[in-house]
C-alpha cells in the first residue's frame, strides 16, 4: 500500500514539472513573451502603411536583430501607431530613421532602423518621428498596368 502512494506521488510530481517546463518554453518561444519585458524597453512609431507587417515582426540595425514588433494598431491621427521592444543594451539615437522593410522580394516584413548623427538618445515609450511606410507592391502593379498613355 505505502508503495503505490509513493509511485503515484513521484509520477503526480513528474506531471506537474512536465507541464510546468511545457508553459515556460511556450511563453519563451511565442512571439510576445512577458518575460521580455525586462529585458527590453518599448518605443514607438506611427506609418502611414504597414501593410503585411505582423507583431513578432524582427527589427533590425545594420543586419543584426535588436528587437520585435510588440503591437500594431490604429493612432489618433489615422496612422498605424507600431509599438516596438528593444534590446536593453540598444540605444537608439533621437533622429533614428524606421522604414518597413521586405526581406527579399516576396518575403516578410521587417523594420529596419537607421541611426542617426544626433548625440541624444530615445527613452522608453518616445516616438520614432521619421518614418518610411511599406510599399505596396500592388498599388504599384496597378498603377503601372492601368496608366493610359
Amino acid at each position: 500500500m505505502m508503495k503505490n502512494i509513493n509511485t503515484e506521488l513521484i509520477i503526480g510530481l513528474f506531471m506537474i514539472a512536465g507541464f510546468l517546463a511545457f508553459g515556460y518554453i511556450s511563453l519563451q518561444m511565442g512571439e510576445f513573451s512577458i518575460f521580455d519585458l525586462e529585458k527590453n524597453y518599448t518605443l514607438e512609431a506611427e506609418f502611414d502603411n504597414v501593410s503585411g507587417l505582423k507583431v513578432g515582426a524582427g527589427i533590425e540595425i545594420a543586419g543584426v536583430n535588436v528587437g520585435k514588433v510588440a503591437r500594431i494598431n490604429l493612432g489618433n491621427k489615422g496612422l498605424a501607431k507600431v509599438t516596438m521592444l528593444i534590446d536593453q543594451d540598444i540605444r537608439i539615437t533621437a533622429d533614428a530613421i524606421a522604414s518597413i522593410r521586405t526581406q527579399g522580394l516576396i518575403g516578410d516584413k521587417y523594420i529596419k532602423i537607421i541611426q542617426g548623427a544626433d548625440e541624444e538618445m530615445l527613452e522608453r515609450g518616445d516616438l520614432i518621428f521619421d518614418t518610411e511606410s511599406a510599399i505596396d507592391f500592388e498599388e504599384l502593379v496597378s498603377k503601372y498596368i492601368f496608366e493610359s498613355d
